[in-house]
C-alpha cells in the first residue's frame, strides 16, 4: 500500500508532468471510484487545466481552476501517463485526456481508490481531510500532543500510530519502522507509553518520513511508481519484511506477528 513518503513521490513526479495540461475529456470505466455523478465529474472537469498538485496524508490533492480533484490510492492505485494513442489497459478505470494528446490514466487492480471532486473552498469540509492528523513534519506534532491523544486507548500502540487522525499519513510500514527506532514493543498499550516515548515517536517519525520522501519511498510487494521512478527506503527497512532475518542492532531474529489484522515486524530484544 502506497503510504506518505510514496504518494509524496507520486506527488512530485506528478507536478512535473502534468500541470498546465488542459482536460479534453474524462473517461469513466468504474463508477464506484467516483464519488460524484459520472456525468456531472466529466461535464465540470472539462476544459479545466492543472494548477498544483499537494497532499494531505495519503491524500492526493489536484488543483484546478475552481476545484479540488482528491484521489486516495488506497491498496494498489497508481497513475500511468500515456499516449492517447495507446490502448487502455485491464484495471485503467479513470482516464483523463488531454488537448495534447497525452493520458493520465488511473489504474488500480483493487478498485479501492477514491476520487472526491469538490470546490475549491469546500477542501476542508470534506470530512475525510478535516479529520486527519498532523503530518510527521508538523510543528504541532509534539511529545504533549502525542500523549494526549495517545493515552486515552486501550489499544496497542502499533494500532493506534495506524489511527490517520492521530498522525495523518503513517501506514503499516512506517509505523513498524518507527516503533522500532523508537525502541517501543508494538504489543505496548497505548494507555501505559510514557511522555518520555512519545518523544522517541515523534522523533523517529520525523526523521524515518523525511528520509524515506528523499528516497522516494518504498518499492515492496505491490507498490512501485508507475511513473519512472522507484523508491529506494526499502533497502533501509530495519524490520518491517525482515522476519526471520537478523536484527541489524543486536543480531536477534526479527518476528512477524498480527496486531489488528496487520502484519507487524519487530525485534523482540530491542522493544522489550
Amino acid at each position: 500500500m502506497p503510504e506518505i513518503a510514496e504518494v509524496e513521490t507520486v506527488r512530485n513526479t506528478l507536478k512535473k508532468q502534468i500541470l498546465g495540461k488542459k482536460i479534453k475529456k474524462v473517461v469513466i470505466n468504474y463508477r464506484p471510484i467516483i464519488s460524484s455523478d459520472p456525468k456531472e465529474f466529466e461535464t465540470l472537469l472539462k476544459g479545466l487545466s492543472f494548477t498544483d498538485i499537494n497532499r494531505v496524508g495519503k491524500w492526493l490533492i489536484f488543483e484546478l481552476e475552481d476545484y479540488c480533484l482528491l484521489s486516495h490510492l488506497r491498496m494498489e492505485g497508481k497513475y500511468f501517463l500515456k499516449s492517447i494513442d495507446e490502448p487502455i489497459a485491464k484495471h485503467e478505470h479513470i482516464i483523463f485526456e488531454f488537448t495534447d494528446e497525452t493520458t493520465m490514466r488511473y489504474h488500480d487492480t483493487r478498485k479501492f481508490g477514491r476520487m472526491i471532486l469538490v470546490p475549491k473552498e469546500e477542501l476542508w469540509d470534506v470530512e475525510a481531510i478535516k479529520k486527519q492528523g498532523y503530518e510527521p513534519n508538523s510543528k504541532e506534532l509534539t511529545k504533549e500532543y502525542l500523549y494526549e491523544k495517545i493515552t486515552k486507548k486501550n489499544l496497542p500502540i502499533k494500532s493506534i500510530l495506524l489511527d490517520q487522525t492521530i498522525i495523518s499519513g503513517l501506514g503499516n510500514i512506517y509505523a513498524n519502522e518507527v516503533l522500532f527506532q523508537a525502541k517501543i514493543n508494538p504489543l505496548k498499550l497505548g494507555k501505559d507509553i510514557t511522555l518520555d516515548e512519545c518523544e522517541q515517536i515523534k522523533v523517529a517519525t520525523n526523521k524515518i518520513i523525511k528520509k524515506a520522501i528523499e528516497d522516494g519511498g518504498t518499492t515492496i510487494r505491490s507498490y512501485t511508481s508507475s511513473l519512472g521512478v522507484t523508491g529506494l527506503f526499502q533497502t533501509k527497512l530495519m524490520v518491517h519484511k525482515r522476519e526471520n532475518e537478523l536484527c541489524k542492532i543486536c543480531n536477534t531474529k526479527i518476528e512477524n506477528i498480527k496486531i489488528g489484522g496487520r502484519s507487524t515486524y519487530y525485534c523482540p530484544h530491542c522493544q522489550k
